[in-house]
């Protein structure tokens, strides 16, 4: 197995995007031994209630690095219920910002 071909640095990951006509979200994590880690959304948006914001970053832990914008939308949308209001982000926006922290 050809090793740099699975990133397993632990180091730092940031990245940032400004929904169209919604909030900035932020996105820190790690990528460890290939997978997500760590992940802390955060920005100036809303959601309710608060506590989906854990969820949606239990959800993105241990997703695969190379993880697509398809299956990143739908690990967001998997743990938005339909008593979840979100103002200022999509999954779409949560998804890009994570691939732009990986990039």
């Amino acid at each position: 197995m050809n090793t740099s071909d699975k990133p397993t640095d632990a180091s730092a990951r940031h990245g940032e995007y400004k929904i169209p006509e919604g909030k900035l979200v932020v996105v820190d994590l790690q990528v460890v031994e290939g997978c997500l880690s760590n992940v802390q959304l955060s920005g100036d948006f809303f959601l309710e209630p608060p506590e989906t914001l854990e969820a949606m970053n239990a959800a993105l832990n241990g997703l695969p690095h190379d993880v697509t914008q398809t299956q990143l939308e739908q690990a967001i949308n998997a743990v938005i219920g339909s008593d979840v209001m979100m103002f200022g982000i999509t999954a779409a926006g949560v998804a890009v910002v994570v691939q732009r922290a990986l990039a």
